[in-house]
């Protein structure tokens, strides 16, 4: 079997050229010297990535290890974001949420067997670092020997082995990032070492590899809240309405309830380490053990600045709405206002440190036969996330006056007059918040495959395989909050010191209000235990104040023990088992002189679930009650497959494919645990009208189906040159999302619910294309001039819930973008190699919902983002380079938007994110 071998990143990496999948495990013998071909640099690279795309029985795209290395990415999300039809979320700076033609359901696999993280089916892509890859498989398309793939598709990571290189090898780089916001410098490295040995047992090779990336993040937003009101309060009773001074307006216009600030800021680091063993005892046989560790850590402190709009105070004042000014064209839409009295404005400092721990394991083998081909690979995986967090509560003394205005360059602007927001003295103590959370999750996964040659000039051969998975996943935790603005103490006077000025971290923003005061996050963090005794002293004085309230009284006992009692609706338990199996065809055959062939095939899923969770009810005497449920699930899936490649020319060939594909609901969507409460008013503003809440997750969901239809024509003109333009068609049922909806309940009156829901039925159709070539024609110094371009155009609508009503309607499916563009220009000649990369995703809805006494449905959408990024190398030895690079050049805000209706908006929050600039080294011995 022929094979390219690439110098990339110091390291021979090798990529089968021909039958490439997902599920390969092996790397084959080593070839003979005149079949192999060395190129090195970005033009290795696409070269590598191109043959992976031309000759694999799946419609796929890829990109190998000098794709990323050379990139301005820390992980695998950030590279993920320059291939064709995939889309990025973006969270702090990060890309976290990879979307593969709009579709969010990807299921993720390393080294072609499953990896995931706690209670997770999924293992987050930005939690594989650069340095540890070797290739990043993105399949569009599904055959049957691959693991069921998502919705979406499914993202193969690639790491390294031994057999691989030709013998002993060091190789590694560091890196030094400066962000811009924080003004802090992170150190990104990896190194691996790597040799092989001809012994008495035969061939013997060993790969280590540790990688460490780490970043500080500072962002800063500026919101209106989602819940859009007027003063008219919807009700009976005129006293509950809240006054307007400003004649001629009325009192029917719309503004967001509450606005403010919120600013994230932290670190978060992820170390890893990946190994494998090689054995070959002769051509035919090949043994492995391969293990990976991999690891987040984070530790965070998020600030909160929120004043609302429509709340009474502590006493039941409502405030009092002057200065009212309506938008030009558009009715009862408040442009800006200004709020005096009513409730305080309130703030918090929210604490966090997070950390995962992933461990997976495996062994196989790969026989290779005169006529058969065996392979088998068992693996072992666990994983443990456990959080904590730590969240301050205050308020001002008194109910400021606020002039607002509610779309100032994207979002809110406003100012609190002459309120002195640097007098500690205007500072009460709210509250203490303390969460606890744990989820566990392993498994169990066996697959063997048997490839056969029939000697059949038609269908040259057979594959046929099993596998047996059993995976769990768990969640524990707790929480507890005392509430104390009514003891009315002083925020400096709970034994955290002297209280600090927090930071914004805008860039020259329209904000007006942006600073004020909270105790550090190291005084929160450091002394919990003095927080634990504060609020349990105060809230035994709550009891003695307020003898009858439940609520103190059952926040006493929860802070009466160091630790947080566990919450039994805050987890579940899971239990499930797969077994599947599939049996498939290659067939090849020319039709008037047109080479033809492909895949056939079928895979059967067994799917065997227990789901338990906890559900409290609470009845109307106030009696409450705990239930545990449990929810089972068994089903069988039949997922058929075929594909065909029609090879015109050597150059030129065309695809066709059809699979389907299912993809289960979550562990934490399908608990059956329930949680009803009854509404205490505090709230304020629309919370006011419900008589409870409820919330939870839901045992009748089904897993998401789709159909599935792909057609591409590529022409590949120069080893590392081609283009390609591909049409897709996704015929899906049940795509699920969290849907808040009001119920007139007869036990619990007008309920709020929230809960996931499988949607109705949906499409979603969509074109690509792609070009990359490197203009070799151009004379001298412009030979090494080079690009890569792509475009998608998605098309995603879904039918929302039928739970929500008769006719629900068909709207676009969240998260898709209808538009993405990337647009990379190369430069490589001599020693110097240099990329600037282009992307922008158009705008997208975020989700959908409604507010309180309105029919209508309506989404919060993100408008377009666009990023740029440069990377510059410099060989100044054969085995040395010096890098450096620039990330998110641009720095665009990040922009939300509510609509309220069909027509209307507000909008929502604009985030300022950080811009990194990059220096660093590349080394191999």
């Amino acid at each position: 079997m022929r094979r390219i071998v690439l110098m990339t990143g110091g390291a021979m990496a090798a990529m089968m050229a021909s039958g490439a999948s997902a599920q390969t495990q092996d790397a084959p013998a080593t070839p003979p010297a005149n079949e192999e071909i060395v190129v090195t640099g970005i033009r290795a690279s696409l070269r590598s990535a191109q043959a992976l795309k031309r000759d694999s029985d799946s419609i796929l795209d890829a990109i190998v290890a000098e794709d990323i290395g050379k990139l301005p990415d820390n992980n695998a999300s950030e590279a993920l974001a320059r291939v064709t039809g995939v889309q990025v979320s973006r969270y702090n700076d990060e890309a976290n949420q990879v979307l593969i033609r709009g579709l969010p359901d990807v299921t993720t696999t390393f080294n072609g067997r499953e990896l995931f993280t706690a209670e997770n089916r999924f293992v987050q892509l930005q939690d594989f670092p650069a340095g540890a890859l070797a290739a990043l498989e993105v399949y569009k398309s599904g055959t049957s020997d691959l693991i069921e793939p998502g919705l979406a598709g499914l993202v193969n990571v690639r790491s390294r082995r031994p057999f691989d290189f030709k013998g002993f090898e060091i190789a590694g780089g560091i890196r030094g990032a400066y962000n811009e916001q924080a003004d802090k410098v992170d150190p990104i490295g990896n190194i691996l070492i790597t040799d092989r040995w001809d012994t008495g047992i035969g061939e013997i090779g060993a790969l280590v590899n540790f990688a460490y990336t780490q970043a500080h993040y500072r962002n800063a937003v500026r919101y209106n809240e989602a819940v859009i009101g007027a003063p008219d309060r919807g009700n009976d009773n005129p006293d509950d309405d809240i006054p307007v001074t400003t004649t001629g307006v009325g009192n029917s216009f719309r503004f967001p309830e509450s606005i403010g600030n919120f600013y994230s800021r932290g670190k978060r680091w992820r170390p890893s380490v990946n190994g494998t063993l090689q054995w070959r005892p002769n051509a035919e046989l090949e043994v492995y053990a391969e293990g990976i560790w991999q690891a987040y850590r984070a530790e965070q402190s998020n600030e909160w600045f929120n004043v609302n709009l429509a709340r009474a105070a502590p006493d039941g004042t409502l405030p009092v709405l002057s200065n009212v000014v309506l938008a030009e064209g558009e009715a009862d839409k408040a442009v800006s206002l200004t709020k005096t009295g009513g409730y305080p404005a309130e703030m918090y400092r929210s604490t966090n440190n997070d950390r995962t721990d992933t461990y997976q394991g495996a062994f196989g083998f790969d026989w290779r036969m005169n006529r058969a081909r065996l392979r088998s690979d068992f693996a072992y995986t666990y994983s443990v996330y456990t959080a904590s967090e730590y969240s301050l509560d205050s308020q001002f003394a008194g109910a400021p006056t606020v002039n607002a205005e509610f779309d100032v360059n994207g979002s809110s602007a406003f100012d609190l007059g002459g309120y002195d927001a640097m007098d500690p003295a205007n500072y009460i103590w709210r509250g203490f918040y303390d969460r606890q959370y744990r989820a566990t999750g392993d498994g169990i996964q066996w697959r063997t495959d048997l490839e056969l040659d029939t000697d059949l000039d038609w269908l040259p051969r057979l594959d046929f395989g099993l596998r047996w998975t059993d995976r769990t996943g768990s969640l524990r935790q707790g929480n507890r909050y005392a509430y104390t603005p009514s003891l009315n103490i002083r925020l400096d006077d709970i034994g955290l010191g002297g209280l600090e000025v927090v930071t914004d971290g805008f860039r020259g923003d329209e904000q007006r209000f942006r600073n004020w005061l909270m105790p550090s996050r190291e005084s929160i963090r450091d002394n919990f235990d003095g927080l634990r005794e504060r609020s349990l002293a105060a809230l035994q004085q709550l009891v003695l104040l307020n003898p009858t309230d439940q609520g103190f009284a059952d926040q006493l006992q929860r802070f009466s023990t160091v630790d947080v009692p566990v919450d039994p609706l805050g987890g579940f338990r899971a239990h499930e088992a797969s077994y599947s199996a599939y049996a498939q065809g290659h067939y090849d055959f020319a039709l008037g002189g047109i080479e033809i062939d492909g895949t056939f095939g079928v895979r059967l899923v067994n799917t065997n679930g227990r789901y338990t969770g906890a559900s409290r009810l609470v009845s109307p005497d106030g009696s409450v009650s705990f239930v545990e449920e449990t929810n089972r699930q068994n089903y069988v899936d039949v997922l058929p497959s075929v594909a065909a490649r029609i090879r015109f020319t050597p150059e030129l060939q065309m695809r066709l494919a059809y699979n389907q594909t299912r993809t289960r609901p979550s562990f934490g969507q399908l608990n059956p645990g329930f949680n009803i409460t009854f509404n205490d008013q505090s709230g304020g503003g629309s919370n006011q009208i419900y008589d409870a809440f409820g919330s939870g997750g839901n045992p009748d969901l089904q897993p998401l189906t789709s159909k599935n239809y792909d057609a591409t024509l590529e022409y590949y003109f120069a080893d590392n040159g081609s283009a390609s333009v591909a049409v897709f068609y996704r015929d899906l049922f049940g795509f699920i999302s969290n849907y808040t909806r009001d119920v007139q309940d007869p036990v619990y009156g007008l309920l709020q619910l929230t809960r996931p829901e499988n949607a109705g039925a949906g499409e979603v159709k969509g074109v690509e294309a792609s070009f990359q070539t490197f203009f070799d024609f151009l004379p001298g110094l412009l030979s090494g001039l080079g690009v890569q371009a792509n475009a998608t155009y998605l098309d995603g609508k879904n039918a929302l819930p039928t739970a929500l009503g008769e006719d629900a309607p068909l709207v676009r499916i969240p998260g898709v973008s209808e538009w993405t563009y990337n647009l990379t220009a190369f430069y490589e000649k001599g020693p110097i190699s240099t990329r600037l990369s282009y992307n922008r995703r158009s705008d997208f809805v975020n989700n959908y919902n409604r507010n309180p006494n309105e029919e209508q449905y309506t989404g919060e959408a993100t408008r377009a983002i666009t990023r740029l990024d440069y990377s510059l190398a410099y060989n100044i030895t054969q085995n040395v380079t010096l890098t450096v690079d620039v990330n998110n050049i641009l720095a665009q805000p990040f922009r939300n938007f509510r609509y309220y209706n069909e027509t209307q908006f507000f909008p929502r929050d604009v985030r300022e994110e950080g811009r990194y600039y990059g220096a660093g080294m590349r080394f191999r011995f």
